[in-house]
């Protein structure tokens, strides 16, 4: 099965465009995107010294359908803050108030 999708596609080409004749390559342009703002830096009155593990309803911001945190890079928010979200998002795992997974 290897070899006929190799035979169908172009050895000539970096990304294996098939031999239709059509070997444009469209190139896309990449905006820079739009940095993300700390959600607790920005705010000062949210987390004045920490974040509270029993404000649930922030913490489910920050936990997948399946249960997961979200990683930094998704959510936005800044080390310091990160830290300190997984730590409340676990204290509420074992105080009940939030699933450990989806059910």
């Amino acid at each position: 099965m290897a070899d006929n999708r190799k035979n169908n596609f172009n050895s000539n080409s970096k990304f294996g465009a098939p031999k239709d004749g059509d070997d444009k390559m469209v190139k896309k342009i990449r905006r820079p995107q739009k940095r993300k703002v700390c959600l607790y830096c920005a705010d000062k009155t949210i987390g004045k010294d920490y974040i509270d593990y029993k404000d649930v309803g922030r913490l489910r911001k920050f936990v997948t359908e399946k249960g997961k945190i979200i990683p930094r890079r998704m959510s936005g928010v800044c080390a310091k803050h990160q830290r300190e979200l997984t730590t409340a998002i676990k204290r509420a795992r074992m105080m009940a108030l939030l699933p450990f997974k989806a059910e």
